[in-house]
């Protein structure tokens, strides 16, 4: 398994998300264009990530010998589908320049709760569950 890849991935989306944290506390309505193109863009990039994870990562993990890994990598892709739904709702509302000028403080919101669950729990794979993978190898 190739941890290092997700890790890069990893990187990339959180810095994607520091520059659309940056973009919207200069200005939801003037950055707007910049923001929706930032918000498609990283959205291809996680897209990425979780087919690796779905095809490569969970499926080494049920084949594990290992037990308790194989019920971590279960828990966290269950909770990583829940994550990935609001996800998805948070890219398909707020795409485009026109919908987040039409309602700044509602995409404000919705950043706030959906970036901020998809931050921590990066940060929590990071911590937690790619250290465990790496143990294993």
């Amino acid at each position: 398994m190739q941890i290092d890849k997700l890790k890069h991935q990893h990187a990339d989306i959180l810095a994607r998300l520091a520059a659309l944290r940056q973009l919207t506390h200069a200005g939801v309505a003037p950055n707007a264009p910049a923001i929706a193109a930032g918000i498609v863009a990283m959205s291809a990039v996680i897209k990425l990530h979780l087919a690796v994870e779905d095809q490569a990562l969970y499926p080494a993990l049920q084949r594990s010998h290992d037990a308790d890994m194989a019920h971590m990598g279960q828990l966290y892709q269950d909770e990583m589908a829940q994550l990935a739904e609001a996800y998805d709702g948070f890219v398909r509302r707020w795409n485009t320049a026109q919908r987040l000028r039409a309602d700044t403080e509602g995409f404000r919101a919705d950043a706030n709760d959906v970036l901020r669950r998809l931050h921590a729990r990066m940060q929590r794979e990071n911590r937690e569950f790619y250290p465990r993978i790496e143990a294993l190898a």
